[in-house]
């Protein structure tokens, strides 16, 4: 960064001159004055003070003088930072900075950073070749809160040194992906994801950032598994849950098939504990089990609202009451149906059931149960006085103890299971119970069995019946880079054959899900930075006629281009192995049929010429869509967070590393269209994310911000569950609000398996 001479590992001579060459480099294109900072190098000049310190105090400088109408200054400390861990890798960064990617490669393998496998797949002359790609520009775009977080969170180090750089990562991984693809084209199609990814155009989940170059890394993101209502269903899901959390797996929890509190066990009336005592095991688990060794381990668990335990299991988080019942790690969710919403509405009774009654009385077990046959059901028991474990309570009394519960902790999260379920393209091979970790994902699942436990001679053989947990990989659109609809068509194609290749690729840590994998074959491609996208366009995100018209407009060409990606992989390389009696094979897309898209598309044309292809084909990923929170990841792609509002058009973000300016990439051109999420009516935002949701097979990870300085009632909360509910959203993420006479909310932290 300086020409300098060491004594004693101090500076006693700074050349400014070197440091004014410095600065104009890194202010390259950008619409600052760098000559503003020389002041400021003078200013904290001493004869002792080292280079390192001179860097980190103009990186301070420059993130302190970024504002609305000069935010470039944060890409100029991302530079700064940038010429710091060039210099750590030892690489010069005035020079072409990536230099012999083969013997990079080589050096990788051999310090056990990489994975041998890209030299079993790739010759030295192609990796040669696939290092020509590489285009060092890429680097230059970050600003300083992505590069942060690119060198903090994904670029391999070694002893604490990063050892690779972002394009180094970026074209690994690419031919990584690529490698599943044959041999005449892996190069071609190698270069075309390293682009979009190098480009911030597509955005990869966490654990395929982290884990693809590595020895034997999952690249899924997204579990779900069940409990049955056994010891052994139990401890077993348990220990899964310890394997999917080591390997960075983010994990749903069903619990509705375990018995309720006051239930016999083993004809002994009133011996059960019901399912708190677990709920309690399951969150030290994932305390105990952290995710790679980085962070306690992300478990979201799921109770039906029809449950006994579900008022017990509403109190897990909340000061007041037995600490011995709470359970502080883990993220409750209830899973809702429609039957409660339309008592809530009517303000009727809703009765509460112990599931383990209603199996040894009917032998049904109601947790499988939605829709009409949920219905039906339910009311047969309802009506039947002999049952002992029941409780009566009102339904909109039920609805608002959730409201209360997730004002004061955030959560739960709600699934809306019928809403789920009615467009489930596999209802014909099961049911969908609850949802994924930050419930953008989901699909069919169910709970393993133990059948007998064998004893041969000396060893103790276990014989189970194999269930399925859900599995899904996931990437985002970055619709701030793709505003132009070619290139949407083109990055939504690659992010599907991305995923499909993924899960060829990924080994993950239970049996089941690489069943669900095999059989499946669910994908997810999201979307982040709507909000940018809509604030080029001139178009405001609120409710209202062009934005919902351009919002349903660019969601249905991303997913008839992801259908079309799907059925071209099917043809080439054959359909998932469910597909026979799926709705894909009745010509039914996203619940809609031919007539449908005659009558209220205007891409009618391009649907029948696919549903077309959908009938000779069939599709090799049995769902497509789904739209994570991206919070955290969206910093490094330099976009506004999946498909909400913002939060503000610029902040400063406190964290360990100091203070980040934070602001929306379009700020300076398109300030007052960005419209900041805490002053928006929720009730537009659900109308935006119901417009959406149309389009998306899986869900969207979408939060409810309600500001208390807008004289937010109880009603207005009720009125948003409900009309999230009646508009076909699929689920509720985070409910935040915003303290009166203050602007902070409050937070959680997100699953960062979810993030791409």
């Amino acid at each position: 960064m300086a020409k300098i001479v060491k004594r004693d590992n101090r500076v006693s001579e700074v050349d400014i001159k070197e440091i004014r060459e410095a600065l104009e480099w890194a202010s390259k294109d950008l619409e600052i004055n760098y000559l503003e900072l020389e002041s400021h190098i003078q200013s904290i000049y001493t004869d002792t003070i080292t280079t390192k310190d001179i860097q980190n105090s103009l990186i301070t400088q420059a993130l302190a003088m970024t504002t609305v109408d000069e935010p470039d200054w944060k890409k100029l400390a991302a530079r700064l930072l940038l010429m710091e861990i060039y210099k750590e890798s030892n690489r010069k960064i005035k020079e072409k900075g990536y230099y012999d990617y083969v013997n990079f490669v080589n050096n990788a393998i051999e310090k056990g950073l990489y994975s041998d496998e890209i030299k079993k797949i790739y010759s030295d002359e192609e990796l040669k070749k696939a290092s020509t790609f590489i285009n060092q520009e890429y680097d230059f775009e970050y600003d300083y809160a992505g590069m942060s977080m690119l060198v903090n969170r994904y670029l391999i180090k070694d002893r604490n040194n990063v050892f690779e750089l972002p394009q180094e990562m970026f074209l690994t991984i690419a031919l990584m992906i690529a490698s599943t693809e044959k041999k005449e084209t892996r190069l071609k199609i190698a270069k075309e994801i390293y682009h979009h990814i190098a480009g911030r155009k597509i955005s990869l989940a966490t654990p395929i950032l982290i884990n693809l170059r590595k020895p034997n890394g999952n690249l899924s993101s997204c579990f779900i598994t069940a409990i049955d209502d056994s010891l052994e269903s139990i401890f077993y899901n348990i220990t899964e849950i310890a394997k999917i959390s080591k390997n960075g797996g983010g994990v749903g929890v069903n619990l509705s098939r375990i018995r309720g509190t006051s239930a016999e066990i083993n004809k002994t009336p009133g011996a059960s504990g019901g399912v708190i005592p677990w709920i309690k095991i399951i969150n030290d688990t994932a305390v105990a089990v952290n995710q790679l060794g980085k962070r306690a381990g992300a478990v979201t668990v799921a109770l039906d609202v029809w449950h006994l335990d579900i008022e017990h299991f509403l109190e897990l988080q909340t000061e007041n009451g037995d600490q011995r019942k709470k359970a502080y790690d883990i993220f409750p969710q209830v899973v809702v149906n429609d039957l409660f919403m339309e008592r809530v509405k009517e303000n009727k009774e809703w009765t509460l059931f112990e599931p383990n009654e209603i199996r040894l009385k009917y032998n049904v077990e109601i947790a499988e149960l939605w829709g009409e046959e949920f219905k039906k059901h339910y009311k047969i028991f309802e009506n039947d006085n002999k049952l002992k474990l029941t409780q009566k309570i009102k339904a909109k009394e039920l609805l608002k103890k959730i409201m209360k519960t997730q004002i004061e902790t955030g959560m739960p999260y709600i699934f809306f299971k019928d809403t789920v379920n009615k467009t489930n393209p596999n209802k014909h091979d099961g049911m969908i119970g609850s949802g994924n970790l930050c419930q953008e994902s989901f699909s069919n699942f169910k709970p393993t069995k133990l059948n007998k436990e064998i004893l041969n001679k000396e060893k103790i053989q276990s014989e189970y019946k194999s269930g399925l947990v859900h599995t899904c990989n996931l990437v985002s659109l970055n619709l701030s880079t793709l505003l132009e609809r070619k290139d949407l068509e083109k990055a939504t194609k690659l992010a599907v054959r991305i995923l499909d290749n993924a899960i060829d690729l990924t080994v993950t840590p239970i049996q089941e899900s690489n069943l669900h994998n095999k059989i499946y074959r669910t994908i997810g491609v999201g979307a982040m930075g709507l909000a940018d996208y809509l604030a080029i366009n001139k178009l405001p995100y609120r409710k209202n006629k062009e934005t919902l018209i351009e919002v349903n407009d660019l969601f249905e060409y991303i997913a008839l281009n992801a259908v079309k990606s799907s059925i071209e992989l099917a043809k080439e390389r054959g359909k998932y192995k469910k597909y026979e009696g799926s709705e894909w094979s009745k010509g039914i897309l996203f619940g809609k049929n031919k007539k449908w898209f005659r009558e209220n598309s205007n891409l009618y044309s391009e649907w029948e010429k696919t549903i077309e292809n959908l009938e000779k084909y069939g599709i090799r990923n049995s769902q497509l869509l789904a739209i994570a929170p991206n919070t955290s990841s969206a910093l490094v792609q330099g976009c506004s967070a999946s498909v909400l509002p913002i939060f503000n058009k610029f902040y400063m973000d406190k964290n360990a590393k100091g203070v980040v300016p934070i602001a929306p990439p379009f700020i300076k051109k398109a300030f007052w269209y960005y419209k900041e999420n805490k002053n928006i009516p929720q009730t537009d935002v659900v109308e935006i994310i119901s417009t959406i949701q149309q389009w998306i097979d899986q869900g969207i990870s979408f939060e409810l911000v309600y500001n208390l300085n807008m004289e937010i009632t109880a009603k207005d909360i009720y009125n948003t569950i409900m009309t999230a509910w009646e508009k076909g959203c699929k689920t509720i993420y985070y409910t935040r609000t915003i303290q009166k006479n203050s602007n902070r909310m409050n937070e959680k932290e997100e699953c960062v398996s979810c993030a791409n």
